[in-house]
């Protein structure tokens, strides 16, 4: 289902120079909304929709974990041998790369697989974020299976706008990396020269770092101008059924005239869920620690009862660390989600359509 979007005239008028509330038939007013509104409207949405929010997000990274699992177990069992031949060699002798070629090709293969697991898994949770949001913003509910549906029909999508607009985040910063390659290089000319004694200006050790620190201000900017420029395009992707190239150039549209308030509301609600999502998984960290200190290993342990206690301790961690990012992870999307829907009521008049959708029958 997508968005209707189109002119409406200013109905709401009320006699007597009044007008009434905007209708709310879910988690926001449809009306352009402050930063008042749009916390509510997350933990609204947060409260009604989490375990299709949190359930969603563990699902992909289950899968993806899973993926991982495998593409490593598989290449494992497939150069088994290799990796116990090279262990068994003489103390001593060097492999040669015919030795080591088939452990590099299929864990490089593994690592691979797991990479596309993990960002085919990813798009699937970032897209169904905006799919739980069309829903809540019209007050109805949604399940699993239609939930899932429309998430999985637009992971393609939603994966390219991502790709798409982290290459045009990072690109500045490669370019400050090569910069600062080619300024180390004369900065290790600089003081070659000025060990072997020649005559040379050291003033030029000061331009290149005075170029570096120019280049790296100039760039760190514009990624954080590109962030907020496309942080509309997974939601656009998803409620516009837009591609990756349109989904990119629909946030350009709707962000262009508010990338101030934007760039605002997104950092304060992040350094909000940052901060408390770091605080628990450390209050984690620690609680796990404990068992570990209070161990007491005796006279003569053995490895597998180390590897017991350590062992158990990190797997215990690392899943509640797991759920504890699964429950924080649509916080963020919920924002850009919000922002979206906020910006096509402010400038497309979104308000009425949405308000027709909802009062239609479902």
């Amino acid at each position: 289902m997508t968005y209707p979007s189109g002119p409406y005239g200013h109905g709401y008028g009320y006699g007597y120079g009044y007008a009434p509330p905007p209708p709310k038939p879910g988690v926001i007013p449809l009306a352009p909304l402050g930063l008042g509104d749009v916390l509510t409207g997350v933990f609204s949405t947060y409260g009604r929709y989490w375990k299709q929010l949190v359930g969603m997000t563990l699902i992909a990274y289950t899968g993806a974990a899973v993926v991982m699992a495998g593409a490593f177990t598989a290449a494992f069992l497939a150069v088994g041998d290799d990796v116990d031949r090279l262990a068994g060699m003489p103390s001593g002798q060097s492999p040669e790369f015919a030795d080591v070629q088939p452990l590099i090709v299929a864990f490089g293969l593994a690592w691979l697989a797991s990479v596309a697991g993990w960002v085919v898994f990813n798009g699937l949770a970032a897209a169904s974020v905006p799919v739980v949001l069309q829903e809540a913003v019209l007050g109805r509910r949604i399940g699993f299976g239609a939930l899932w549906r429309r998430a999985w029909s637009r992971v393609g999508s939603v994966i390219g706008s991502v790709v798409l607009s982290t290459l045009a985040m990072i690109l500045p910063m490669v370019l400050v990396f090569v910069g600062a390659a080619f300024l180390f290089v004369a900065l290790i000319t600089d003081l070659a020269d000025a060990a072997s004694g020649s005559d040379h200006d050291s003033a030029g050790l000061a331009v290149t770092g005075l170029l570096f620190f120019l280049l790296t201000f100039a760039t760190l900017p514009l990624s954080v101008w590109l962030w907020v420029k496309f942080s509309l395009a997974t939601t656009a992707a998803v409620i516009e059924r837009q591609g990756p190239v349109g989904s990119l150039r629909r946030s350009s549209a709707l962000v262009r005239g508010s990338w101030w308030r934007i760039f605002g509301i997104t950092l304060l609600i992040g350094l909000m869920v940052g901060v408390v999502s770091v605080v628990i998984q450390q209050i984690i960290s620690f609680v796990g620690m404990v068992p570990v200190s209070a161990y007491s290993p005796g006279d003569n342990p053995t490895p597998s009862d180390v590897l017991g206690v350590f062992g158990g301790v990190v797997v215990l961690v690392t899943v509640a660390q797991l759920i504890t990012q699964a429950v924080f992870a649509p916080f963020l999307p919920l924002v850009s989600g919000l922002l979206y829907i906020d910006q096509r009521i402010r400038r497309e008049n979104l308000g009425q359509s949405l308000a027709q959708t909802a009062a239609a029958p479902h």
